[in-house]
């Protein structure tokens, strides 16, 4: 049983995110640059009940991304822009009523909440004691397939220092961003134990896979 995050785009200058994260802007300002590539795959098309988008090497490694996934840990600004303690419980994520996930999902959070059921199977749980219990959680729940780390970037940081992370899939995009969330800063993944297993050229981004060795 794996931790692994997957399609997790970065540009040139190694930012994961852009800034101002809203409800308008849900990956924020620039963040649709990161995930263009996504974008237009089929598989991403599927998911909101189209029959069209790319198939090719893109499609492909986002459609590995959901194999053998059990459960899902998200940082709390995953699961939507609320900041502080809940206001009330209508906010109920960035998907509508059937996320795309199928699947037990832990938030990270400060702030507890009940666990939120939707339609299709995933269910949203409120962890608010810290990355590792999320981990054991998300572990006991995903029936002995593999965990999938959603974000966002603080969120695989911390996950990332505490080596904690299996496998890692990056999505190099050919943009720069030149501010944000940087992925590496201060991060020396060498000293943590990651190497580079392999990489692949896609349409519109550079598949880049580390492991922990």
């Amino acid at each position: 049983m794996k931790l692994r995050v997957q399609s997790f785009g970065v540009s040139l200058d190694g930012y994961s995110a852009g800034t101002e994260q809203s409800v308008r802007n849900p990956l924020s300002v620039g963040g649709l640059e990161l995930m263009e590539w996504l974008l237009r795959t089929r598989m991403f098309q599927k998911m909101y009940g189209k029959d069209e988008g790319e198939t090719g090497v893109d499609n492909q490694v986002a459609e590995d991304g959901f194999r053998n996934i059990g459960a899902w840990i998200l940082g709390r600004n995953m699961f939507g822009p609320v900041r502080g303690p809940w206001p009330d419980e209508s906010w109920r994520g960035w998907w509508g009523e059937e996320p795309p996930y199928h699947v037990p999902v832990f938030v990270l959070t400060h702030h507890a909440r009940e666990p939120l059921e939707m339609k299709g199977g995933t269910v949203f749980h409120f962890v608010t004691d810290g990355i590792e219990p999320a981990l054991e959680q998300a572990k006991a729940a995903a029936g002995g397939k593999d965990v999938r780390l959603g974000g966002g970037v603080a969120t695989v940081r911390q996950y990332l220092r505490a080596r904690l992370i299996d496998e890692l899939h990056l999505a190099i995009r050919p943009v720069l961003l030149g501010s944000g969330e940087h992925l590496w800063h201060d991060i020396d993944l060498r000293a943590l134990g990651y190497e580079c297993a392999k990489h692949v050229a896609g349409e519109r981004a550079l598949h880049v896979f580390l492991r922990k060795s």
